[in-house]
């Protein structure tokens, strides 16, 4: 007798066509059976040795999250209730060019401190690999939800070149390519860049087109964190098409916003950039988030001169009074190209964690109204604290727009991504509400998409983006990883106020035909795995 079936269930199977009434039976870890509108036909019901009254619920595949920073959340915390709880059974990690593996001894320090605010330290996490196949293996010992891996263009960099502005040698750019093709065949899904983070912003776009050519090779994606989602935003995403054409590579736009005063109610010359790419042939994707504002690292808004050679090269023209204060000019007068191209305005600038908890007085003020309540001027603020926490402070940017962002999750092509980061007593509300905000404020609230569009979004494209061959729909033979929720009901928990509350409205979560969510509860099962990429 098979392991369990879901009764009664309200299937939106994720191909965007219309709900219907099933049982659904799980065995093994995948979907075996599906029986539509038993009860109603007066058929032989399906039995299993557990029985899940669903009456009342939606079930849909288990939302993927195609932009996530959890690589080292997910082996620091087991619970990971952040991603769980909202029905996201696989996250897309390695993102923005950043992260750990592949490393030597070196590189791995430098990037924990130059990614401190986004994955804390990682002191507290065993780092026990070097390769791309060696962390999914250590992911593979046991993990709240799926992973997949992107290769980070910036750490592959900072691995062969090192942290300069400077063009990579034959040499360094044949060693690039050998990484980006190691990774690949150790089961990367593709690539990712962070074109405002050193060291990657200082890779020209021969040199990216040469390592996508590696990735496409491999069936992979390309997915840029790209130069500009400001004053440059149309150019810089006009430059990622045009790229990844040459190198014949998918590319996957990540956190796809218009953002910045310069941007207001200029989405819909993104989408016919991207339509007319589209429609001459180009394999494309995006992902958003459904909030307004952006969350980053204060250091992040620094001219890329300034971040030349790495986080200590970083503090130590922070010190120096003249170095400082050309940087102030950059960030308040020019409009530095980490503010992509945009001068800085500092009541935007909203500190959400800080690596020194004797730094907490900082958290949930604008730099701007720290600086009237200290009498100084905010960058002379905003430089005090990046020098004391050691460039750990992250922060949450009110620059975004909400017409651009609906008009954006409309499109053709969108998925959804939370670019949740976890740390900071004050992180952004997007980390554990993202999905659970899609369904409840925008499809139920304000009818952006129907819950059938919507589910679609969040599960079946992704998965063809991340070319998985039995994820993204509810069909017999494919993954039982799942999620049960109430459509009258399921919200965001998560507010800017509380952004660590769960959402409401989602009972059960199963991974690997496993519950990870129970009652609204988590369990203690670690079913995720790393998902490595298909072959050919």
């Amino acid at each position: 007798m098979e392991e369990l079936v879901i009764r009664d269930a309200d299937v939106v199977d994720g191909s965007g066509g219309h709900s219907y009434r099933a049982d659904v039976v799980v065995d093994g870890g995948r979907i075996v059976s599906i029986v539509k509108e038993a009860a109603d036909a007066g058929c032989q019901r399906p039995k299993a040795r557990r029985e899940l009254d669903a009456e009342g619920l939606v079930l849909a595949p288990g939302f993927i999250d195609m932009h996530a920073h959890s690589d080292l959340a997910l082996l620091r915390d087991p619970d990971h209730s952040a991603k769980a709880a909202q029905g996201v059974t696989l996250e897309v990690l390695g993102q923005d060019g950043l992260s750990y593996a592949p490393v030597d001894d070196r590189t791995l320090g430098e990037v924990r401190r130059a990614i401190a605010g986004w994955n804390g330290s990682g002191d507290d996490v065993d780092v026990d690999w070097r390769s791309v196949g060696e962390y999914l293996d250590r992911l593979d010992r046991g993990i709240a939800v799926n992973a997949a891996y992107l290769i980070p263009q910036g750490t592959v960099r900072a691995l062969a070149v090192g942290w300069e502005d400077r063009e990579a040698t034959p040499d360094e750019l044949d060693r690039m390519r050998q990484l980006v093709a190691e990774g690949m065949e150790q089961g990367a899904v593709g690539m990712s860049s962070g074109l405002t983070y050193t060291p990657g912003m200082y890779a020209p776009d021969a040199e990216l087109t040469e390592l996508c050519r590696v990735v496409a090779s491999y069936d992979g994606y390309y997915c840029p964190h790209h130069r500009s989602y400001g004053a440059g935003a149309l150019e810089a995403y006009a430059e990622m098409v045009a790229l990844t054409r040459e190198a014949g590579c998918p590319l996957h736009l990540a956190h796809a916003t218009m953002n910045f005063g310069v941007n207001k109610g200029r989405a819909p010359e993104l989408l016919a950039l991207l339509d007319e790419a589209l429609d001459a042939g180009a394999d494309i994707t995006l992902d958003t988030y459904p909030y307004t504002p952006g969350c980053t690292t204060l250091v992040a808004l620094l001219p890329s001169w300034a971040s030349e050679g790495g986080p200590q090269e970083i503090l130590r023209r922070l010190a120096d009074d003249g170095t400082a204060e050309r940087i102030r000019h950059h960030l308040e007068v020019i409009g530095s190209d980490g503010c992509h191209g945009v001068p800085v305005e500092w009541e935007t600038i909203e500190i959400s964690g800080v690596g020194d908890p004797a730094l907490g007085e900082y958290v949930g003020r604008t730099v701007l109204q720290a600086a009237r309540a200290r009498g100084e001027e905010p960058w002379a603020v905003a430089r005090e604290l990046l020098l004391k926490d050691r460039l750990a402070p992250t922060i949450l940017q009110h620059v975004g727009h909400e017409e651009n962002v609906r008009e954006i999750m409309r499109h053709r092509v969108h998925t959804g991504g939370s670019d949740g980061i976890l740390q900071g007593a004050k992180p952004h509300p997007r980390a554990y509400g993202t999905f659970p905000r899609y369904l409840g404020h925008y499809v139920r609230e304000l009818g952006v998409l129907s819950l059938e569009e919507c589910v679609a979004h969040l599960t079946s494209r992704p998965a063809a983006r991340l070319r998985l061959p039995d994820r993204g729909l509810v069909r017999e033979g494919y993954k039982a990883d799942l999620v049960l929720f109430d459509p009258r009901t399921v919200d965001a928990g998560s507010t800017f106020a509380e952004p660590r509350a769960l959402p409401t409205g989602i009972p059960y979560v199963l991974v690997d035909g496993r519950f990870v969510i129970e009652d609204g509860r988590r369990t203690d099962v670690l079913a995720g795995r790393a998902v490595r990429r298909s072959p050919r």
